[in-house]
């Protein structure tokens, strides 16, 4: 019998069916190509692969995948390339998001709570690296490892008590425990803190071209505002979902293009949020659609909230990332009967091609499990859900 090789040709450009080749005649290229393919998507195939390993081992892979999780990507080879990005921008930056990201994992270990996709980790990474941004000692000022373990710490723990109350809704926390804990840590210090004191104006507005912006905005989710760093995080997305690359530009132009200050558009304070918002509302949690354009809903949405939130923020506290967590949520408990609009089950949630493969295969199961009523899509979010789910589930 044949050796099997799985070609999948990605919605959006990419693959989404499965060819049958025989490997015996399989060109170079396609073997190449083929190999590469192993290190896009989630990965699975190391998770499984560390499967049994030492600790340490399978600790570094949570780590690279927790890194990579905030901007929901789920795969470590992305996170160490946006380990190196954020080398490029500040060591110390990206030091005290790896100690952060470590210390959550661990702790979310020593709680029992399952940390192999990184969920565990992001929180800590951002808690890490956005203390070393709004730190007045400026770079190397070793005591500032004191807080950030303490906070790491507690990422995981407030997570639990927040996923206790957004399960009930089916909807994720989001980056609500890294904008509770940094917020606490700045209010708690201030400017004026003996041993953490915290800068009166933490941003340097820039002067770089327009165009920087786009990458500057992607850069911003983790406080880095090098145009190079944006573009090894977007390559990171890239790698394993162009989707999610895609999407990220969307939302930092989305963003860029409220910006009315020419400061703010340099900077891409005014992108982030966009972007997180766009990924998440883009393919992570909706099934990609014919929709596109209705993105930019959220995506100017989210801006309009972080220039609200920024103004009310602005005398003691930075905005971090309340807007995106408040605008996606709304936007994910919106009831709608639009069959466009379909939002996953958050146990199914992957990335955008597995998502999307996922439901095409769900809805075909329905449909051929129930012939006589007409096909199904998906009519509905929020409390009416998954159309093809609830189908499946009682069929």
């Amino acid at each position: 019998m044949n050796a099997q090789v799985f070609v999948i040709k990605h919605w959006f450009s990419l693959t989404a069916k499965v060819e049958t080749i025989n490997k015996a005649s399989e060109p170079f290229c396609s073997g190449v190509l083929r190999a590469l393919w192993d290190f896009t998507g989630d990965m699975l195939h190391l998770r499984l692969a560390l499967t049994g390993q030492i600790l340490a081992i399978q600790l570094i892979d949570y780590i690279l995948r927790g890194v990579a999780q905030v901007m929901f990507v789920n795969n470590s080879l992305s996170g160490l390339l946006i380990v190196g990005g954020l080398f490029l921008q500040n060591p110390w930056w990206a030091l005290n998001g790896l100690l952060g990201t470590a210390i959550s994992t661990v702790s979310a270990i020593a709680l029992r709570d399952a940390v192999s996709a990184g969920l565990h980790g992001y929180n800590g990474s951002l808690v890490g690296i956005l203390m070393a941004v709004f730190s007045a000692k400026g770079d190397w000022y070793l005591w500032l490892f004191i807080p950030n373990v303490l906070l790491s710490m507690l990422c995981p723990i407030v997570s639990s008590a927040l996923s206790a109350i957004t399960s009930k809704w089916d909807v994720p926390i989001f980056t609500l425990p890294f904008n509770i804990l940094i917020c606490l840590h700045i209010s708690a210090t201030g400017a004026a803190h003996p041993f953490f004191p915290q800068p009166l104006s933490p941003t340097n507005p820039s002067s770089e071209p327009v165009f920087l912006s786009v990458p500057v905005g992607v850069g911003q989710v983790f406080g880095c505002d090098n145009p190079w760093t944006g573009g090894v995080i977007l390559l990171a997305l890239l790698l394993c979902s162009p989707t999610i690359c895609f999407h990220a530009m969307l939302g930092s132009i989305a963003g860029l293009a409220l910006a009315a200050p020419p400061a703010d558009v340099y900077s891409g304070l005014w992108g982030y949020n966009s972007v997180l918002s766009c990924i998440a509302i883009g393919g992570v949690f909706y099934i990609p659609a014919k929709l596109t354009p209705t993105l930019l809903i959220p995506a100017f949405f989210c801006a309009y909230v972080s220039s609200a939130t920024s103004k009310l923020m602005s005398l003691s506290l930075p905005a971090c990332t309340w807007p995106f967590c408040l605008s996606t949520l709304i936007f994910l408990l919106l009831s709608s009967e639009n069959p466009a609009l379909c939002r996953l089950p958050l146990a199914a949630v992957s990335y955008p091609e597995e998502n999307r493969l996922h439901w095409t295969q769900m809805v075909s199961t329905v449909n051929r499990s129930q012939p006589n009523r007409s096909p199904l899509g998906c009519g509905g979010t929020g409390d009416h859900g998954c159309a093809a789910d609830k189908s499946a589930a009682t069929a």
